[in-house]
């Protein structure tokens, strides 16, 4: 049997038992920083974290047919070790973000980079078994890796913007992100996580500058998903 279906399937769940470990992580605490902000802006609101339980369970879904179907497949078998990384890495991320915010977000850089590269190799064939959910995953890691930036830089209070300069930066590269990669692989779920992550921002700081952005950017990446979408079904 080859390895790599199985290392698939191995760090996908044990990537998805991480938060039987590390139970009620609800984001970095602020007595961790420097500077303390009780609200960071750039934070999307508590409930948008539920969609880690639809990431787990499709991403194991995943992992299992291409394990029992699609092991020789070489369509899949490109995507396959960006998701061993990305998995095994996200497996210690939540202990770590625990010790150290800033160690942390290296640790979900890394998992969003991998899992891109895994996007971008992801072929036609299985859509809704592979592309996805690796675009969920991949869309909600390049909100939450921005988002992090957004909560740790302020809160060290390295350069001239204060929290809500900093979470306009942030989701302003999330959105830059975002555009690149639907403009490469047009995926539906990357830009659905993308909008559900950026509308949670807007519960969270109602109709200020933050909330009113995120809102500009959830209806741009929206509306770019779609035509992307269109155009990739009429090429």
């Amino acid at each position: 049997m080859r390895p790599a279906p199985v290392l698939v399937l191995v760090a996908a769940l044990a990537f998805a038992a991480s938060p039987l470990f590390v139970r009620d992580f609800a984001g970095f605490d602020t007595s961790q920083f420097p500077v303390r902000i009780p609200e960071p802006p750039v934070q999307p609101a508590g409930y948008a974290f539920a969609i880690w339980g639809a990431i787990y369970l499709w991403l194991i879904i995943m992992a299992g047919f291409g394990l029992w179907r699609r092991a020789a497949a070489p369509g899949w078998a490109r995507t396959r070790w960006p998701l061993i990384v990305s998995f095994g890495v996200g497996a210690i991320w939540l202990p770590v973000a625990v010790a150290s915010p800033v160690w942390a977000t290296v640790l979900i850089w890394a998992m969003l980079l991998a899992a891109l590269a895994a996007l971008l190799r992801t072929p036609d064939r299985d859509r809704w078994l592979l592309r996805a959910p690796v675009g969920l995953y991949a869309g909600w890691l390049t909100a939450a890796s921005c988002v992090s930036l957004g909560v740790v830089l302020p809160g060290y209070g390295i350069g001239p913007f204060g929290a809500e300069g900093w979470a306009i930066a942030a989701l302003s590269l999330a959105l830059a992100i975002a555009l690149a990669i639907l403009r490469a692989r047009p995926t539906l779920m990357y830009g659905v996580a993308l909008v559900w992550a950026l509308l949670a921002v807007l519960v969270a700081n109602g109709a200020n500058l933050v909330g009113l952005f995120a809102l500009g950017a959830a209806l741009v990446i929206g509306a770019v998903t779609l035509w992307r979408m269109r155009r990739a079904r009429g090429a």
